[in-house]
């Protein structure tokens, strides 16, 4: 991958050549169902079209066959999955009660979440997030702003895990993918609603779910509804010691801070799906969001030596997200065999917010005041067409195009101590990206022991925005074109143990807030004055480049009795063109003296590595006499190098070494009791950012447990404790750099969190 001074014109040979495949495929499919109809009512073979047709009299009596079966089981899909693809139902979904999604994702194989116990986080899949982690709902992208918090766990359906990408879902996938697939498409009646308590360090955080499923008809609809509420305490204390390595001066600061927030929220989405005889379909899938938010903090600053930049300060914020979309898809079944399929998505996001910071003392009877406000407005479109084509030689063949487009636009302001020291940048920010995608894509059995899944596809991605109507437009503009092979070998044709291999190429693109950004001034060191490099600005930086990886994953899976599985899974990834984040002293505009600026770089190459390990069965079914214990767990290793900064431990930014979960379920015989619990275990790790600075995360340690009572087949009270034996969390870094004066300074600070057990109730009733 790589930028290009043209949207089309690195990869227009290979572009023109993939979307006229693509296209030709399509058009061949097409045109045999709409030039011969009777294509339908032809034999599939010569051999067949000699055969007599046998017709059966008038007046025989037509015997009513009914045929009946079970749907595929979670387990058996991932098994005939050509390319690697992890699925989580419902039963593992509702089993602990969650109420955010980032709970449910800790416990899948190799993945991890940020920050404290207990809180979820965003999610990273082998370690890396950021953008390495694509996340999806419903196969579409999420848009931008939109948290999984947001998302009740009782709209959801299942979780898939794709370990390597696929022409179809997308190459933005170095480290993965989550899809997450929303509740809808039901045949069956269901009417359900969930009402829960929680509670955590003496706040409380309640919510109600519905969910409604029916067919009328060739007509099924569903609709879901949750809103909550929670209240958090997220205090933290901060130690800094910072020493000057040319004269032996010593300062020490300690901060202490009370922080306090509320959020309510309600999130609203539907599936209405009309199927004629034929099995083709119409489905609409609207979705709303809308979340409001405060929060208040008070901090009290002690230093000895030096003078310290204030004494005490407060803060208060309140911030509103909403977001309306609205998704359509038409699937035409043909005749011969697949389907085309065309789809369609409209949204529109905003986000208001204010914050205000008062920093007391800052000089003898001074204090300063920052003051920032931002609007933001994203509206957008994406369709796409597929068309999927069954050949009578085992081959199943897709190939389609995709159009996103999104317009941004942002006004803030930021007033300091009466002033505006970003007058040249506050106003409208007006921001486009365009993303068109090609692909093709072929799955074949090409023996009874082997599958192959090849693709192939090219998407471009063009940035536009400006800071200032009188300034120039920033643009940006990248494609790439990225092979993929996929391969599953049985060992014997009625083995249900297998081998996969991946062999593919994926990337990530930077993001609109990296590369089109309005500065931010660091709220510590509000002013025009100096700052520290461990507390810089931030800003954009429009030249980046995305970064492009090769990867490569093997896995053998054995299929115990049962539903069971254990697994073993080594990936690699060779990433060239590695984006992160650093720091310089700049001239800037919304300063008298140069400040420190943190930025977004291309920064060179890197690497990473890992195995992981899976195993789900119950004991039952291996050990003969033993209780119907459901076991599992699973277990990676994550290893990394960054090359250009110096070892140890320079790897990827916040990956860790790994991540453990074991965990067990249990019905009591003869009662209706349901016991479980899980242990997740992420250990601490060090990372070199650079030369000169060093970032320290402790390890993690989350205990959850659960007890389902079945009251009656309508009734059902859960009782769900996460994160028992809370922990402080710790992290803390190093960075040598140089004052004002020039001189050589060694800065250590460590931010000490503590985590909280939260206790829930939930009431289960299907009416």
């Amino acid at each position: 991958m790589r930028k290009t001074p043209a949207f089309f014109t690195p990869w227009r040979t290979g572009a023109i050549s993939l979307l006229g495949f693509a296209l030709g495929l399509s058009f061949n499919a097409l045109a045999q169902v709409v030039s011969d109809p009777s294509q339908a009512e032809k034999p599939a073979s010569q051999d067949e079209a000699a055969k007599p047709v046998r017709r059966a009299p008038a007046d025989a009596a037509l015997k009513r066959v009914v045929v009946t079966g079970t749907a595929e089981s979670d387990t058996e899909e991932r098994r005939r999955s050509t390319a690697s693809k992890i699925i989580f139902g419902r039963d593992e979904i509702e089993r602990f009660g969650d109420s955010t999604v980032g709970e449910i994702l800790k416990r899948l194989p190799g993945v991890t979440t940020q920050g404290q116990p207990g809180r979820g986080g965003a999610p990273r899949m082998r370690g890396l997030g950021s953008g390495y982690t694509q996340i999806l709902i419903d196969g579409e992208p999420v848009p931008r702003g939109f948290s999984l918090d947001d998302l009740s766990p009782e709209q959801i359906e299942r979780i898939e895990i794709l370990r390597a990408p696929t022409a179809e879902t997308g190459a933005r996938a170095i480290a993965g993918t989550l899809n997450i697939i929303t509740r809808g498409g039901y045949s069956k009646r269901l009417n359900e609603v969930r009402l829960a308590l929680g509670l955590e360090n003496g706040h409380q955080q309640p919510s109600a779910a519905w969910t409604r499923n029916d067919t009328l008809g060739s007509f099924n609809y569903n609709l879901s509804v949750s809103a909550n509420r929670w209240e958090r305490a997220s205090d933290s204390t901060t130690l800094t010691h910072t020493q000057n390595l040319a004269t032996g001066e010593v300062i020490d600061q300690t901060e202490v801070n009370e922080s306090s927030g509320a959020r309510n929220s309600i999130h609203a989405n539907a599936r209405l799906q009309w199927r004629d005889e034929r099995g083709n379909t119409l489905v609409l899938t609207p979705m709303y969001i809308l979340s409001e938010g405060t929060g208040s903090s008070a901090s009290q600053l002690e230093q000895t030596g030096g003078v310290a930049p204030y004494t005490h300060s407060t803060g208060t914020s309140d911030g509103r997200y909403s977001t309306a979309r609205l998704g359509g898809q038409g699937t035409y079944r043909l005749e011969q065999g697949g389907n085309v399929n065309l789809r369609f998505g409209l949204g529109q996001s905003a986000w208001i917010s204010n914050n205000l910071r008062t920093n007391y003392d800052v000089t003898p009877g001074v204090n300063s005041q920052q003051n920032t406000g931002s609007q933001q407005h994203d509206t957008s479109f994406s369709s796409s067409a597929k068309i999927t084509k069954t050949l009578d030689n085992e081959h199943s063949l897709v190939s389609g195009m995709e159009l996103d487009l999104n317009r941004r636009v942002e006004t803030a302001t930021t007033v300091q101590n009466g002033e505006t020291p970003l007058s040249d940048f506050d106003g409208d920010l007006t921001a486009a990206v365009t993303r068109a995608a090609f692909y093709a894509q072929d799955e074949w059995a090409l023996t009874p022991q082997w599958a192959l899944h090849a693709g192939l596809r090219w998407e471009g991605i063009d940035t536009r925005g400006s800071l200032d109507a009188a300034a120039p437009d920033i643009s940006n503009r990248s494609s790439v074109t990225t092979p993929l092979l996929h391969a599953v070998w049985k060992f014997s044709p009625e083995s249900r143990d297998q081998m996969r291999f991946s062999l593919t190429r994926s990337y990530r693109a930077p993001d609109l807030q990296n590369l089109i950004a309005r500065p931010s001034i660091n709220s510590m060191f509000a002013g025009r004055g100096p700052n520290e490099e461990i507390h810089p600005d931030r800003a954009g930086n429009p030249n980046l480049l995305p970064e492009l990886a090769t990867g490569l994953d093997v896995a053998l899976e054995r299929y115990v009795t049962g539903s069971g599985i254990i697994t073993a899974n080594l990936f690699f990834r060779s990433i060239h063109n590695l984006m992160r984040r650093e720091t310089a002293l700049e001239t800037v505009s919304w300063a008298d003296v140069p400040r420190w600026v943190s930025r977004m770089q291309n920064i060179g190459d890197a690497s990473t590595r890992g195995i992981e390990l899976e195993a789900k069965f119950r004991l039952s079914d291996l050990v003969d006499g033993a209780p119907k214990l459901d076991l599992r767990a699973n277990a990676s290793v994550f290893s990394s190098k960054v090359q250009g900064v110096p070892g140890p431990n320079n790897r990827l930014d916040q990956q860790p070494d790994g991540t453990l979960n074991l965990g067990a379920d249990y019905r009591i015989p003869n009662w209706p009791l349901t016991l479980g619990g899980n242990v997740n275990w992420t250990p601490g790790y060090s990372t070199r950012l650079s030369a000169d600075q060093v970032a320290v995360i402790s390890d993690k340690r989350v205990a959850d447990a659960y007890v389902l009572w079945s009251i009656n087949p309508a009734w059902q009270l859960r009782v769900s404790a996460s994160n028992l034996a809370p922990r402080l969390y710790n992290s803390s870094g190093v960075l040598d750099s140089v004052n004002p004066l020039g001189q050589p300074i060694r800065t250590a600070t460590e931010s000490l969190q503590p985590s909280y057990t939260r206790w829930q109730i939930g009431l289960e009733i299907k009416l």
